[in-house]
This record gives C-alpha cells, sequence and structure tokens, in this order.
C-alpha cells in the first residue's frame, strides 16, 4: 500500500471525522460554558438593586433615629422640671392655705398691716404659678367637665338633681399639667343624680358642624 492510499484511504477519513467530532465537542463546550456564565449587566443591575435596597433602609433607620432623638430631647427639655415644679406646687399649696385660713370677716376688719401680708402672699402665689407657666406647667379647671379618671381624682359625690351626673362641681385641691402629662390630679367633689350626659347628642351636634 502505497502512502498515497494510506492518506486517501478510510484511516483518512476516519481520524478527519475525528477531529472534526472533537473540534464540534470543544466548540460545543465553549458555547455552553460562555452560556452557563451570567450576562455581566444583569450582575451590575442586580448589586445595583442590592445597594439601593441598602441605601433605602439605612435612610430609613436614620430617619427614625433621628425623629426618636429629637422626641427625646423635647420630652427632656419639657418633663426635666416635672420634680422641681411638683415640689414648688406643694409651697403653692401651703400659700393657698395660708389665705384660706383667713376668714373674709378678718380681711374686711384687718388693719394695715394684715392687709399688706395677704396682699404680699397672693402676689406671691400668682407670681409662682405665672413662673411654672412659663415653663409648661399648666392649672386645670375642672368645674363642669364630666369627671375624667386621667386628669382628676374623685373625693365624693354631690347629690345635685340638677347637674348632669358625674361633672365636676367642686375642686378639693387643684390640679396640674406639664406638656401633656399630668402633674398632679385634680382632687374633685362629682355631682350624683342627675341625669346622664347626653354624649350622642353631643357627637351627633359635632357631626352636623363638620359635615
Amino acid at each position: 500500500m502505497t502512502d498515497e492510499t494510506t492518506k486517501n484511504g478510510p484511516d483518512a477519513t476516519a481520524a478527519d471525522a475525528a477531529a472534526d467530532t472533537a473540534v464540534n465537542v470543544e466548540t460545543a463546550t465553549v458555547e455552553q460554558e460562555e452560556a452557563s456564565q451570567p450576562d455581566p449587566l444583569e450582575l451590575l443591575k442586580a448589586e445595583n438593586a442590592e445597594l439601593r435596597d441598602r441605601y433605602l433602609r439605612l435612610a430609613a433607620e436614620m430617619d427614625n433615629l433621628r425623629r426618636r432623638t429629637e422626641r427625646e430631647v423635647k420630652d427632656a427639655k419639657s418633663y426635666s422640671v416635672a420634680s422641681f415644679a411638683r415640689d414648688m406646687l406643694a409651697v403653692s399649696d401651703n400659700l393657698r392655705r395660708a389665705l384660706d385660713a383667713i376668714s373674709p370677716e378678718a380681711k374686711a376688719a384687718a388693719d394695715a398691716g394684715l392687709t399688706t401680708l395677704v396682699e404680699g402672699v397672693e402676689m406671691t402665689e400668682r407670681s409662682m404659678l405665672s413662673a411654672l407657666e412659663r415653663h409648661g406647667v399648666r392649672k386645670l379647671e375642672p368645674v363642669g367637665q364630666k369627671f375624667d379618671p386621667n386628669f382628676h381624682q374623685a373625693m365624693f359625690e354631690v347629690p345635685n338633681p340638677e347637674v348632669p351626673n358625674n361633672t365636676v362641681v367642686q375642686v378639693v385641691q387643684a390640679g396640674f399639667t406639664i406638656g401633656e402629662r399630668v402633674l398632679r390630679p385634680a382632687m374633685v367633689g362629682v355631682a350624683k343624680g342627675g341625669p346622664k350626659p347626653v354624649e350622642a347628642e353631643t357627637n351627633s351636634v359635632f357631626d352636623e358642624k363638620d359635615a
């Protein structure tokens, strides 16, 4: 068999087919590997979305922290004097007791010295309450209002059929608030035996006004 026959015979054809197959397999493998690799653009989009989500979460947390800090600072400013104010109310109560201990007859018949003393105590009481009010402490005015356990402390009941039941009719000790909190509840007497408060009618009136 000549060399020419060997080159062009069946063996050569088989060898070429094998080579083509190998090339095809290699090409298919490369294409499969390229297809299995993620698209760089999609990777960038996914990374960008994740970073954006982290940023939004962090921004929300920082905003919540800022609001909480502002609220805490505001509360600290508003309520830092609560203990001091409560002590000052005790002094104000003593001034009021001293004034109430003087009967109207004694005031009317008082000499100049006693009158000046009474006026001085009254002025001191007003000045103290005014100073407390500048710091957010305000006096409750519950007479005529419906009894509210959040602001009032009932000490006794007053029979009165002409006043709606549970209406505050007398204040034994003044109550005060500081900001939106109760510094000291008002000690009150409430009406008993009168008609029930007409809450439904009151609400309907408000509804009509709002409409």
